[in-house]
């Protein structure tokens, strides 16, 4: 089994892996990062959206040995010493969850998002969340959260 040697959440690993397991099972089943999700293994969802060298990623569309000599940060790394991220801590005041699933793949994508487009609207936060199925919420607390998390992040 080849050797993968990765940056997950600030923390250098090598692990063996697979050749045919997809990055999301890594995190999961390996590493025991389970806030990254599983949704309907076909790419659609958005519920395994991590970052990869920065950049938003659906883990369930890449395996994990593409990800050797990666940086990644998943939902268990977005927090810092205890403090909830701008993104995180908006969701949560604006209500932007309702059964949690597809939560952290929002997140992930929104803060990518924040991070691409310095200036957002309803109609760009919405564009840009048509990879991110929600099965609860309407959508209008995600991208109320997205929006207030903005502005506290560009401010």
């Amino acid at each position: 089994m080849p050797l993968v040697e990765i940056e997950i959440n600030g923390k250098k690993m090598s692990s063996e892996v697979e050749e045919r397991q997809l990055l999301v099972h890594f995190l999961r089943d390996d590493l025991n990062l389970t806030g990254t999700h599983v949704g309907c293994d076909t790419s659609q969802c958005g519920a395994c959206v991590i970052h990869l060298d920065g950049n938003a990623v659906k883990s369930c569309s890449m395996l994990a040995i593409q990800a050797n000599n990666s940086s990644i940060t998943t939902i268990e790394g977005l927090a810092e010493e205890n403090k909830l991220h701008p993104v995180q801590e908006a969701f949560k005041e604006n209500h932007g969850l309702q059964c949690g699933f597809c939560t952290p793949g929002m997140i992930m994508a929104a803060v990518d998002l924040i991070k691409r487009k310095p200036i957002l609207n309803e109609k760009i936060v919405r564009e840009e969340l048509e990879g991110n199925l929600c099965r609860c919420t309407g959508y209008q607390n995600i991208v109320k959260s997205i929006l207030a998390a903005a502005e506290k992040v560009q401010a």
